[in-house]
């Protein structure tokens, strides 16, 4: 019996160990990989604006990772019909693009109501192509269910109005994470033949999970298998989901040798503190995000991210010219260097509220960012009139959530506040590029 423990206490042992060992390693792989990121490309004295005589050739609607939300889906392909159907400069919608997690576990009803929404709401001119995510792949049938429910092949190329569109569902690996290795001949492949024929327009490439290193969130919810397949095609603009990192986060463009954009998620955001992955802060389910593309023929493209919930554009990307990886303004070194630190207004002000549950919930006015920018987080603390500490913590701000509220505000339970005593709020305010602004002091008053 000794004898079995101790194996099974080895097993365990060296099963813990590699785990520490592959996490080690994805850390050393990923620090290299952010001062690669850190330090290529060319500083610009700005970021490119989209000019007013700018004439797109093609609109197209990205969203991704709807996850059984159809009523947001409706809502998408509505609201984009409604933004464009009478657009002065170029009128329509050329076609929808859904980049797969439009199921939780990939089982045949998932398919029948999503498929039903995009029939009720798509009209028959408009193209409408869908690719599979890791949560169809879950489904063993999932090559049978895509042929019963969608009328193009898993892996499709779709000419509009002579831009080559790639869609690429891929074909599961040894999990539902990974890509066999003729899939991803099949994709290079394509690419190649795209590029030799676009003439000065880009290739568009749709897909479920980011790249390795590239996009906000990809560090974790990716797949390096896409990256060689990518690497030095300047005409490709990748679209990507799988995160749900959110889209108006500026870390969600990313130019290396070629375009990788991640276009949020339409249930659900996701994000990170402190680098760690997995948090869900107040009001994340709140997560309706499209992207809108559109390009002429010279090589420029437009990208617009656009919140469902607010009816708003909520960031507005001018790539000049998608030919030359030379002239990329969206690189990470590029993007930090025009980030600024987040600035508090002279006037900022806390206050103290109970909640529903007897709790305090303390408020204060947030900091501002640069334009095309973010406070990604706050660090507060709270102390007394003497001093003595009583709560710090960091949380992320709701920057995803578009509204008109210019506060931003965390819980305290009823036990760590006194009624009518005096406190001191110290808010720090970091921007996405981790840019810390100067602390300042509150004070407010807890109601009696």
């Amino acid at each position: 019996m000794k004898r079995v423990i101790k194996s099974a206490a080895k097993a365990i042992g060296l099963f813990i160990g590699g785990i520490i060992s592959v996490l080690a390693l994805c850390c050393i792989i990923t620090l290299i990989w952010g001062a690669v990121q850190a330090n290529t490309g060319t500083v610009t004295e700005s970021l490119p604006e989209t000019p007013e005589d700018f004439t797109p050739e093609i609109r197209l609607i990205v969203f991704t990772d709807t996850h059984n939300e159809n009523e947001n889906v409706a809502d998408a392909i509505d609201t984009a019909y409604a933004l464009f159907d009478n657009d002065s400069v170029y009128a329509g919608v050329d076609a929808f693009f859904g980049l797969g997690d439009f199921s939780s576990i990939g089982t045949e009803p998932d398919y029948q109501a999503y498929v039903d929404t995009l029939k009720e709401h798509v009209r028959e001119e408009t193209v409408c192509i869908n690719v599979l995510g890791n949560h169809e792949f879950k489904a063993d049938d999932y090559k049978e269910l895509f042929e019963k429910y969608f009328p193009h092949s898993l892996d499709t190329v779709t000419q509009i109005n002579g831009f080559t569109c790639i869609a690429f569902s891929g074909e599961r690996s040894l999990t539902e994470w990974t890509y066999t290795p003729k899939s991803l001949k099949w994709l290079s492949d394509e690419i190649h033949k795209a590029e030799a024929s676009s003439g000065n327009k880009p290739v568009f490439v749709f897909q479920h999970p980011h790249p390795f290193g590239t996009v906000y969130g990809s560090t974790i919810w990716c797949t390096p298998q896409l990256n060689p397949v990518f690497a030095g095609h300047s005409k490709v603009i990748n679209f990507s989901g799988h995160s749900h990192f959110p889209f108006n986060d500026p870390r969600s463009i990313n130019q290396t040798s070629y375009t990788s954009v991640g276009v949020g998620a339409m249930a659900r955001f996701e994000l990170d503190k402190n680098y760690i992955v997995g948090q869900h802060p107040e009001r994340y389910e709140d997560a309706a995000q499209f992207c809108v593309v559109e390009a002429d023929s010279s090589g420029a493209v437009r990208l617009r991210g656009y919140d469902l919930l607010s009816d708003t554009y909520f960031c507005d990307y001018y790539i000049e010219n998608i030919n030359d990886p030379d002239t990329f303004a969206y690189t990470y070194k590029n993007m930090k260097a025009h980030d600024k630190t987040p600035v508090f207004a002279a006037d900022a002000k806390a206050d103290v509220s109970v909640t529903e549950n007897g709790d305090y919930r303390v408020s204060f006015t947030e900091a501002q960012a640069a334009e095309g920018y973010i406070v990604h987080s706050y660090e507060v603390s709270v102390s007394d009139e003497n001093g003595n500490g009583i709560y710090s913590d960091e949380f992320i701000a709701t920057y995803y959530i578009v509204d008109e509220d210019d506060t931003q505000g965390f819980t305290l339970a009823k036990d760590m506040l006194e009624a009518g005593k005096a406190y001191k709020l110290t808010v720090t305010a970091e921007s996405a590029y981790h840019r810390k602004s100067e602390p300042v002091t509150l004070s407010f008053t807890v109601p009696e």
